[in-house]
């Protein structure tokens, strides 16, 4: 045979002379122009026209080209039944082309013609097999036909395919990912348990449909059937991080953790899928006793490594429930589990030290903060000046203002006024001005309510030439 012509883009490679390797399957991208071609063809041309348009286009169809198009023909049914036909005249379709239509027509509602392509697969030989099976499930789930997609299990023997835990648990998950038909998926587990038994993956997609519709009754009596049916196996984590989870969304956390503690019993704990999820819906609970609780089980006692998300998390709840200690012991333990600080880490804790008027502990963590180089955000570089003043404190005010100037920051204009004000109100009057005509040099505005209240408090003192300064300063800006 004739080696591939390199020089038109639109043949695809033939196959070589006798006794040379053949090539491997190309893998052909949208952007192919032969796959753009056709999808142009089949788009713009009545379906009338179809055949003879396809016939004089010059493209010869090979497997992955046919492929490449029916994956991008599911909008148009008819055209890509035609393209099928056309293409089939000159080559063998692969069982992937095969299940490709198969699921155009199913997800477009046309089951009678569904079946007839599954009847001429099962004529063709070879290709019919549990995918195609599956594809049908998910298009009459998806459509609503729940009791089609089961009477389509029920007949898959009679085309060759064995109706296994795999078929089983194919039907199940399409069923499952139609919201409120769980209790469905569950109907039909009831009826072929006995006669095809379940394995842990069957568990894990009736736990995933109910953890969905948040019904954490139906999803205790499953786990109590998959415990007698395929017992305690450490294999079986996706079931145990879906039926923990159903537990901790559905806002009964005790009850996760009192399963978690039996779970350990029997050497099953769940993962870090699950941690990681369970820890985000109890952050969003503001639970932070149940964390707590979760983390000593999980991290603790059982040896799971959390990561700086996990960390940064945990802290931040702890901080937003005043458990200070506790985010600072968090802080400590971090570097064992290779999980180093980061500036949300120590904002958190900053925010709750200020937060709670801890001047003495914030001025000092603030100095491990530079340290750090984990610099403060402008929001609590606003709100430490503010405390710092009110704790009578002005020297560790000033130290904050001072790094943010040190370190080229640009502060916002609350964390200026905050020490403008506090200034004024120690009596620092000489001090508000000189930094006064600083920040206005810098470009930082001062909000009238403060100036206002400055000039108060310079007439007061008795010293209106010094706020007469600032005016001056301001008008020139």
């Amino acid at each position: 045979m004739a080696t591939a012509k390199p020089d038109n883009p639109l043949h695809p490679p033939q196959l070589v002379a006798s006794g040379e390797a053949t090539p491997a399957p190309v893998i052909l991208h949208p952007n192919d122009p032969r796959v753009r071609s056709l999808c142009e063809i089949l788009s713009r041309t009545p379906t009338t026209e179809l055949d003879r348009a396809l016939s004089s286009c010059g493209i010869i169809p090979v497997p992955e080209l046919v492929e490449a198009v029916l994956c991008l023909s599911y909008s148009s049914p008819s055209s890509a039944v035609q393209f099928f036909r056309w293409s089939g005249l000159s080559l063998k379709h692969t069982p992937r082309a095969w299940n490709l239509m198969i699921d155009i027509l199913g997800r477009n509602g046309l089951f009678d013609a569904m079946w007839d392509a599954i009847r001429s697969m099962k004529q063709e030989g070879g290709v019919l097999s549990a995918a195609t099976f599956a594809s049908a499930f998910g298009s009459y789930c998806a459509a609503g036909k729940i009791k089609e997609a089961i009477m389509t299990f029920d007949v898959m023997d009679r085309y060759g395919v064995s109706q296994d835990v795999v078929a089983v648990n194919s039907l199940l998950s399409a069923i499952c990912r139609q919201d409120g038909r769980t209790a469905d998926a569950a109907d039909f587990f009831d009826r072929i348990k006995a006669r095809v038994p379940p394995d842990a993956d069957t568990f894990a997609i009736l736990f995933e449909g109910w953890e969905k519709e948040g019904n954490t009754a139906r999803a205790k009596t499953t786990f109590g059937e998959m415990i007698i049916r395929v017992g305690w196996n450490a294999n079986n984590m996706s079931a145990y991080d879906a039926f923990l989870s159903t537990l901790v969304r559905a806002a009964q956390p005790q009850e996760a953790l009192k399963f978690l503690m039996v779970m350990k019993s029997n050497n099953c704990l769940p993962g870090l899928k699950f941690f990681s999820n369970a820890l985000d819906i109890l952050v969003k609970h503001n639970d932070s006793d149940h964390a707590l609780a979760l983390w000593d089980i999980m991290v603790t006692d059982s040896g799971l490594v959390p990561d700086l998300v996990m960390f940064n998390a945990m802290i931040s709840l702890l901080c937003n429930n005043q458990k200070i200690d506790f985010a600072f012991r968090f802080l400590d333990e971090m570097p064992f589990y290779g999980a180093f600080p980061d500036s949300r880490t120590y904002n958190a804790i900053f925010e709750c030290l200020i937060r709670n008027n801890r001047a003495r502990e914030a001025e000092l963590f603030f100095r491990e903060m530079k340290k750090n180089e984990l610099p403060p955000t402008p929001s609590n570089c606003a709100a430490a000046i503010r405390m710092f003043f009110d704790q009578f404190d002005p020297a560790a005010a000033l130290d904050v203002w001072s790094y943010l100037m040190e370190e080229l920051m640009t502060p916002d204009n609350e964390s200026a006024n905050e020490l403008l004000l506090g200034l004024a109100e120690f009596g620092r009057l000489s001090f508000v001005t000189r930094y006064a005509e600083d920040m206005l040099d810098r470009g930082i505005e001062l909000r009238l309510t403060v100036i206002e209240q400055l000039k108060n408090f310079f007439q007061k003192a008795g010293k209106p030439d010094l706020y007469d300064r600032i005016t001056r300063k301001m008008k020139r800006h």
